[in-house]
């Protein structure tokens, strides 16, 4: 969990330090748009040789020079001897040692072949050489094994797409501490009403528990990036609820585009129409029911309908929980209205 990017490319749509402490974090353009710029990056490279490979402005990486905030993650990682670990972008390899005392076996996944080489000649030896396996890819790309437990430090950009894929991961791991900017992981773990709860907040809780680890301030890091970061502890919800995530996404992306606003109102956008109605005739169709005089008006008065009797013709989208999401979802398949 040494670099902020060190192990993640920008390819889609969510986690090094020196020889004395061990964790970097990186970031390329997916850190500069967060706030997350590294000396490396903006031309400037004050890393001594006797620390390490030279830091990669094409990843942006800082170093994570605190060894305290590596301990107290491993420590609410709660990490057992039969585990199998996932690490992304463990940069010099600072956490990853420690890992390795604690683990059963550890996999760590690092796009910066100078690291991953740093990584193997540190560990060359080591009594726990035997239970690290290296994939060198991007971690947004590659096919992660079963694990356990993960950790790793993100960068805005990529933050979701990479919470995503673990969370969408099976088998299901068992907790990850993933490092994000401090807003986003804010964002996380908003709750309904908050000023920061959003699309990404209902759908995290939907697939797992989240709660806000520990603050890790600019300064922990050489150079400071321009951002504060925080820990942030998810638990899979096992089983996961029985829903097609991607038809859910697509009704909170509707809630969501003005979540203020009644949500009676965001349904019925002459685009959103538009969209409900194709699919609306593309189900009705699979199913041989009859589509005759459809048309907008009609689909606006079915989506009154179904939100006036779901009880939230008065909701709004940034005050509604799980349990209103779930109601309105299944309202509106019970109707034939679908999201994906």
């Amino acid at each position: 969990m040494s670099r902020m990017r060190s192990s993640v490319t920008r390819g889609s749509a969510s986690a090094n330090l020196p020889a004395t402490i061990g964790i970097a974090a990186s970031g390329t353009a997916a850190g500069r748009a967060s706030g997350v710029v590294s000396a490396a990056a903006s031309g400037q490279d004050n890393t001594p040789r006797s620390l390490g490979p030279k830091l990669n402005k094409d990843f942006g990486q800082h170093l994570l020079k605190n060894p305290l905030v590596v301990n107290g993650i491993i420590a609410k990682a709660d990490v057992r001897a039969t585990d199998h670990v996932l690490e992304i972008g463990p940069g010099t390899g600072n956490m990853t040692v420690k890992l390795l005392e604690a683990a059963k076996k550890v996999t760590v996944v690092e796009v910066d072949p100078r690291m991953a080489a740093e990584l193997r000649k540190r560990l060359q030896g080591h009594p726990h050489e035997h239970k690290l396996h290296i994939i060198l890819g991007d971690a947004m790309k590659v096919e992660l094994p079963a694990f356990d437990v993960c950790v790793a430090n993100l960068p805005y950009q990529i933050s979701s797409g990479i919470t995503f894929k673990l969370l969408l991961h099976r088998p299901q791991f068992r907790v990850a501490l993933l490092m994000y900017q401090r807003e986003f992981a804010l964002r996380l773990v908003a709750k309904p009403g908050d000023e920061l709860y959003c699309r990404l907040s209902v759908n995290t809780q939907l697939l797992s528990k989240t709660t806000h680890a520990m603050k890790v301030g600019r300064n922990n890091f050489r150079p400071p990036p321009k951002v504060e970061s925080s820990v942030v502890r998810i638990e899979p919800i096992c089983p996961p609820p029985p829903i097609n995530f991607t038809e859910w996404d697509g009704l909170l992306r509707i809630a969501f585009a003005r979540k203020n606003k009644l949500i009676s109102s965001n349904f019925k956008v002459d685009s959103v129409l538009a969209m409900l109605e194709a699919n609306y005739r593309a189900f009705a169709s699979v199913s041989g029911k009859s589509v005759d005089g459809l048309d907008k008006e009609k689909i606006k008065d079915l989506v009154t309908d179904i939100i006036d009797k779901a009880g939230l013709s008065d909701a709004r989208a940034g005050k509604m929980d799980l349990d209103d999401y779930m109601k309105l979802l299944v309202a509106f398949n019970e109707a034939g209205i679908h999201f994906a």
